[in-house]
């Protein structure tokens, strides 16, 4: 069975850290470029970094350049989004999806590029 699980989601204080695990089970997450994504309340789903199967490039959204960093863990087979200086508009559910590479968001529809996905994790910034 083919699953994508995040973790790591919690409350948090403004300036704080954290970080996000996704985990796939049933196929080799190193095979796949690996995309974080997040949705905040009343916004659209918005990709914010992508790492690809050879682990470079990676990509940023700009609102989270030099604050959050994308790395593998493949003896976990897994994928991690370390955050750190979070703000309150950080808030939002986090997601992982797969794809055969990365598709960033100045591409058309680059969402429909990837095929699995994770149901998600709550990310709150809240002081």
């Amino acid at each position: 069975h083919l699953q994508l699980v995040e973790s790591g989601g919690d409350l948090v204080q403004p300036g704080g850290s954290l970080r996000l695990s996704c985990a796939a089970s049933g196929f080799g997450l190193e095979h796949y470029a690996v995309g974080w994504f997040r949705q905040a309340p009343g916004k659209e789903r918005e990709g914010i970094s992508c790492i690809s199967t050879t682990d470079v490039p990676t990509y940023y959204e700009d609102s989270v350049k030099g604050r959050f960093a994308v790395s593998r863990d493949n003896a976990k087979n897994s994928v991690l989004l370390e955050m750190s200086s979070l703000k309150p508009e950080d808030t939002a559910t986090y997601y992982c999806a797969t794809s055969y590479r990365c598709h960033t968001s100045g591409n058309p529809n680059y969402l429909k590029a990837y095929s699995y996905w994770g149901q998600g994790t709550q990310v709150t910034v809240s002081s």
